[in-house]
């Protein structure tokens, strides 16, 4: 059997990386009855933000990518996605995997889910100048992956422009952007570090700008359809742990995937908690607006938002 796997990532990247032994302990462990054909960086056809539905129509067997690229269509777990929310990918993976259990079943009905994780703490980059404060974003044109993140950054003061991750080298290359917001390990493996000259990063111990769902989703048919010995592969290999493994993985990734843009001479500030201070405020704010929005569509908003935070209280502590 074949599983035809789609992704948006080069195969540099780490989400490539991380597939790839993935499939080889499925094969494995199912004595090679299950094999994968990947198909990086949208190979198979269509567009990140089509990948969910290639799941969902039977086109790709499993699908890795954002649920924010399809926006409103996932209001469950986009409460991670608010800023300030996560500190670890390991950690906050966690979370978000007991948080999908609880209230995102019915967002992602039609799939079978392997795996949600968010990646390392996301920093903000760009060509113009160093963000030290929250009136160093007036001006800059900022790509950002996810709607909230698109709201952030037009409270801070930018101006968002949405766009997906593959899109970014060409937008910064051609000045489309001024600069983006993106986790380490996704700036050299696009070789961003080469086209940006500021790095901006908030202080050590402070919860990260903002961070992004990933899902690694299956066909449910297709899981479905599989024998008992086969389905009990795919379950050993997907949850909460799966999620936490590439959770770590890219906290892992962060250092190394900085030191390049070091080596590349570049220039890093680090924005002290003093002054984050009022972007947190900015950030309560649209968790506001957020626990309205997704109450007006039927949802426990608030509820959603506390149980949120206290797991990623739950799974941070020591």
């Amino acid at each position: 059997m074949i599983l035809k796997v789609s992704h948006m990532w080069p195969t540099a990247a780490l989400g490539h990386r991380q597939i790839v032994p993935w499939c080889e302990k499925i094969a494995a462990e199912s004595d090679n009855r299950m094999k994968c054909q990947i198909y990086p960086a949208m190979q198979i056809g269509g567009t990140p933000a089509q990948v969910y539905q290639q799941v969902v129509d039977g086109i790709a067997d499993i699908g890795w990518t954002l649920p924010g690229y399809n926006p409103g269509r996932f209001p469950s777990v986009e409460v991670f996605e608010l800023p300030f929310m996560s500190r670890k990918a390991e950690t906050t993976s966690r979370a978000l995997w007991e948080y999908y259990e609880r209230y995102g079943a019915g967002d992602f009905a039609q799939v079978k889910p392997l795996a949600f994780h968010v990646h390392d703490n996301g920093q903000a980059h760009n060509n113009r100048h160093p963000i030290r404060t929250m009136a160093d974003f007036k001006g800059l044109k900022m790509r950002a992956p996810t709607r909230l993140t698109n709201r952030m950054l037009s409270q801070l003061g930018a101006s968002a422009v949405g766009m997906p991750m593959p899109a970014v080298v060409e937008a910064v290359s051609k000045g489309v952007v001024d600069g983006y917001l993106l986790p380490w390990e996704i700036v050299p493996a696009m070789k961003l570090h080469e086209l940006t000259r500021y790095h901006s990063e908030t202080a050590a111990g402070e919860p990260a700008l903002y961070t992004a769902v990933f899902v690694l989703a299956m066909n449910k048919a297709r899981y479905e359809g599989l024998p008992p010995e086969l389905k009990r592969v795919i379950d050993a290999n997907s949850g909460v742990a799966l999620s936490a493994a590439i959770g770590r993985a890219w906290d892992e990734s962060a250092a190394p995937a900085r030191q390049l843009a070091v080596g590349n001479g570049n220039q890093f500030n680090s924005i002290p908690a003093s002054e984050t201070a009022s972007w947190r405020a900015v950030g309560d704010k649209i968790a506001v607006e957020w626990v309205g929005e997704v109450t007006a569509k039927g949802y426990p908003g608030q509820e959603m938002l506390d149980e949120a935070r206290r797991l990623l209280a739950k799974h941070s502590a020591p």
